[in-house]
């Protein structure tokens, strides 16, 4: 039986557990990078403080996009932060401040991120889900790109 998309309903459902795990590690995300923005310290503040900020407008749209999904799947995205907190692949990150350290665990958040992602998207793609593949696709190629450059900067850093 199909949704009033063309989705099998119990891959929806399937796909739709899998993106609530991803907006709740995208939650977490987006307060670890407020947290580095508001309280990155070291020579390179002026632009981790910029890049943070930025990310996390990023994330906050994701975010939106990956909850809509969900909804578009015909099921119900999380919205509570204690359900994030049990669901999220991405762990908060506190009294982390230097700005290498910052960049080190953005790295690692992203990392999480791309796992579910590449999840996602398998099943999306077995599911005929050109919607979900699409929103799929889009993050895994920012984030590749931020991991690549964060990963340049900690050399040049190093």
């Amino acid at each position: 039986m199909k949704n009033l998309i063309g989705i099998e309903k119990a891959s929806a459902k399937q796909i739709s557990e899998k993106l609530n795990e991803l907006l709740a590690s995208y939650q977490v995300f987006y307060q670890n990078l407020r947290g580095f923005h508001w309280n990155v310290t070291g020579p390179n503040f002026f632009e981790l403080h910029a890049k943070f900020e930025s990310m996390y407008n990023e994330a906050a749209t994701a975010i939106d996009e990956i909850a809509e999904r969900i909804l578009k799947l015909e099921n119900s995205p999380l919205h509570n932060f204690g359900d994030y907190l049990k669901v999220s692949k991405v762990e908060g990150v506190k009294n982390v401040s230097k700005d290498t350290a910052t960049v080190k665990h953005t790295i690692e958040n992203m990392s999480q991120l791309l796992k579910i992602e590449r999840k996602i998207l398998k099943l999306a793609s077995d599911a005929n889900d050109e919607g979900t593949i699409v929103l799929i696709d889009d993050l895994i190629s920012s984030k590749e790109k931020a991991v690549w450059m964060f990963s340049a900067f900690l050399k040049k850093a190093a």
